[in-house]
């Protein structure tokens, strides 16, 4: 049976999501810090999007500005095909049925005050299920699926280790049926014997419930074993985007080149360390022309004066470097 073509569940045009820095008594607006800026990309239905960089380059905005919980300040978020930038509250809230997020930090978003079964099932009461034997069958079924006892339900959070916090929170997620999780470095905060158990886990969900991820993440083994595709994000805009076999088969830009040779594992055979020179430039005053330049190996004159277009180069591989443009 041939298989069917997946189709396009979200589509990132152009989004930039700027915070006004302003001083002195009046608040005159001085400049602005730049953590999205002009990010564009597409996730299919069942797809998992990797996406990977430094601290500080935008990433976890981006997956916040998604969602809208943080206000976009320009660009088209779609989803389906709706603009989501323009919905109101009530659309907003019947969008959340549909996407959901996973957080960093499992402790920080659990309320201790909250049973598990409560702060699973909270999201069941906002979306109008509200039938309290049919809520605790379903806190039941999620806490299964992920790993945990249906007796946990009555249980706080201080009681449960960190892989069991994020159990329970991959389950809060799930818990209204949505197409599309965006998982904020969903195992960082984790110890590493942990890591791999939770890796697995929203491995088996995805096939599962034929979910799609946005996974955020810093740590490129994790992206490799997870992801379908890989997007390389430096100082607020996509540097690198490809499928994941040739994402680390045939690096293109030399930000990519450089975060795999720190890898041992993921190091492309026959070539050596890259060290990145000096620190990531502040997104207030980012460099004039590729952002990346000062810090690059393969620098050209025309890097100091012209910023770099995000194009295909092969079938599904776009780079954005003067290299290949």
């Amino acid at each position: 049976m041939k298989q069917m073509l997946n189709h396009e569940l979200l589509q990132i045009r152009n989004l930039k999501k700027y915070y006004p820095v302003t001083t002195g008594l009046l608040s005159q607006h001085i400049g602005d810090i730049k953590a999205v800026d002009g990010i564009s990309f597409n996730i299919k239905e069942r797809d998992i999007l990797g996406l990977v960089g430094e601290s500080g380059c935008g990433k976890s905005t981006l997956g916040r500005t998604i969602l809208r919980l943080e206000e976009p300040t320009s660009g088209e978020i779609l989803y389906k095909g709706m603009d989501i930038t323009k919905l109101d509250k009530k659309g907003l809230r019947e969008l959340r049925r549909e996407i959901q997020i996973i957080f960093q930090d499992p402790d920080a978003s659990l309320d201790p005050r909250m049973t598990v079964g409560d702060s699973i099932g909270e999201a069941l009461i906002i979306h109008s299920i509200t039938d309290e034997k049919e809520r605790m069958k379903r806190v039941a079924e999620l806490m299964e699926q992920v790993g945990l006892e249906a007796g946990q339900a009555s249980h706080y959070p201080h009681e449960f280790s960190g892989g069991q916090k994020q159990r329970i929170g991959i389950a809060r997620a799930l818990a209204i049926n949505p197409k599309l999780i965006i998982a904020d470095e969903p195992v960082s905060a984790l110890d590493v014997s942990i890591q791999a158990q939770i890796l697995n886990l929203m491995m088996d969900i995805q096939q599962e419930f034929g979910l799609a991820y946005l996974f955020i993440a810093h740590d490129l083994s994790v992206i490799k074993h997870m992801a379908h595709r890989v997007a390389v994000m430096y100082l607020g805009k996509i540097a690198e985007l490809a499928d994941r076999r040739e994402f680390f088969q045939n690096p293109l830009h030399p930000y990519t080149e450089a975060l795999l040779s720190a890898v041992p594992s993921l190091k492309p055979k026959g070539k050596e360390r890259i060290l990145l020179l000096g620190d990531v430039p502040s997104p207030l005053n980012p460099p004039s022309g590729c952002r990346f330049h000062p810090r690059c190996h393969r620098v050209l004159p025309i890097c100091h004066q012209e910023e770099p277009q995000l194009v295909e180069i092969s079938q599904g591989h776009f780079v954005a470097c003067h290299l290949y443009n």
